[in-house]
């Protein structure tokens, strides 16, 4: 059988048997072209046919726009697939700065199982003191913060929460980072003092609060000035 392609009229020999009773699709050498090849019964019957000649090179047609729409189907999946995964690898590398611009979003991530940190802060050598003047308790709490991201970032304030042996919050300070501006990889310092501290005070806990959300009622300013003696205390070093 001599098979002649259609698009670029290349001319090839094939065997009868390699066509099949139900034909099969072949595909050009030189072009690229595919089309389907009738079994040789059925291109007898078609010269005496012409109809059924039509008719073989209609169901040829259809057959190419069936394949072309499956592959474009699976083109189109595969790239809206690979959009939704670039979005999710993204949304979970740069959680922290989703966080940032959308604070909603820690809650999401936190149930996800993914820690976020949208300060680009970690609290490093804590340090606790409970003392008292005269009859008055007071709680001392100094530290550092850790510029851990990849810029510079405008310090928040740190919050100091005392809890009773139940978890309930008895007290609650505020205190500044020195300095307000942190390069990354630098470390800003903080000294807060409780005063009146309750007795029933067990547990300490901190975290980072951005300042414009300090309640106005806080006073900062002597947290203020001790860490800035602090800090200026530990610059020889």
């Amino acid at each position: 059988m001599i098979l002649t392609c259609p698009n670029c009229e290349t001319q090839y020999f094939a065997d009868d048997s390699t066509i099949g009773e139900s034909g099969r699709t072949v595909k050009c050498a030189a072009c690229g072209n595919s089309w389907f090849v009738a079994p040789k019964q059925q291109k007898e019957s078609a010269r005496r046919n012409p109809a059924a000649a039509h008719e073989i090179y209609r169901e040829r047609v259809r057959e190419q726009r069936r394949r072309k729409s499956r592959f474009a189907a699976l083109l189109s999946w595969l790239i809206t697939a690979g959009l939704f995964f670039a979005l999710g690898i993204g949304a979970i590398v740069f959680r922290n700065e989703v966080v940032k611009a959308w604070p909603e979003a820690a809650g999401a991530y936190k149930q996800l199982g993914f820690e976020v940190n949208p300060y680009g802060l970690e609290f490093e050598d804590i340090q606790r003191s409970r003392t008292f003047n005269d009859t008055i308790p007071i709680v001392t709490v100094a530290g550092k913060a850790v510029n851990i991201s990849r810029s510079s970032v405008r310090t928040p304030a740190v919050r100091v929460e005392l809890k009773d042996e139940r978890g309930a919050i008895v007290s609650t300070t505020y205190g500044p980072i020195q300095p307000a501006s942190l390069p990354a990889g630098k470390i800003g310092t903080f000294q807060i003092v409780v005063e009146q501290a309750p007795i029933e005070s067990f547990e300490i806990e901190l975290s980072f609060v951005p300042r414009d959300q300090v309640p106005a009622t806080a006073d900062m300013t002597s947290n203020s000035r001790l860490a800035t003696d602090a800090d200026t205390d530990e610059s020889p070093e």
